[in-house]
């Protein structure tokens, strides 16, 4: 059975939507930072910009936590980011990750840090640079 502050968590990025980052407040402390290989930002406000820009930059963006743990006030989610490039709906692209977080006392977020592999799991995905980069990693083979 999950902790109650990692189904908490769970719950929530697996409903997110742009109507749920309200709910941000509840989850995170005001000073929490986050971490992903493109940003690091710190505070509530600064996060919540982060996740409203996924839904501009991408369709159907959604979380599917396929694992979690914790251990006093650590915890780790595995999950797939299940999206579509815009205007082309038809294919659904997936990203898999990993989020180390750390509670507060009052067990709210104070850091969220995002791992994933943005070469294997998103540029080699995009049109141009995606032969680049699967070309790259054929020669690195060799």
């Amino acid at each position: 059975m999950d902790d109650p502050r990692v189904a908490r968590l769970r719950e929530f990025f697996e409903t997110l939507s742009p109507a749920t980052l309200a709910r941000l407040d509840d989850l995170y402390a005001p000073g929490a930072r986050f971490k992903d290989p493109f940003t690091e930002v710190t505070g509530v406000p600064a996060i919540r910009a982060i996740f409203a820009g996924m839904y501009r930059q991408v369709d159907q963006p959604r979380f599917v936590v396929t694992r979690s743990f914790c251990q006093g006030d650590e915890a780790f989610l595995a999950w797939d980011f299940l999206f579509s490039f815009r205007g082309d709906a038809r294919r659904q692209q997936t990203i898999r990750g990993a989020t180390h977080i750390q509670f507060s006392t009052d067990g709210r977020v104070v850091l969220h840090r995002d791992y994933w592999d943005a070469a294997e799991e998103l540029y080699e995905k995009l049109p141009v640079i995606g032969w680049l980069m699967r070309w790259l990693k054929r020669r690195a083979r060799h």
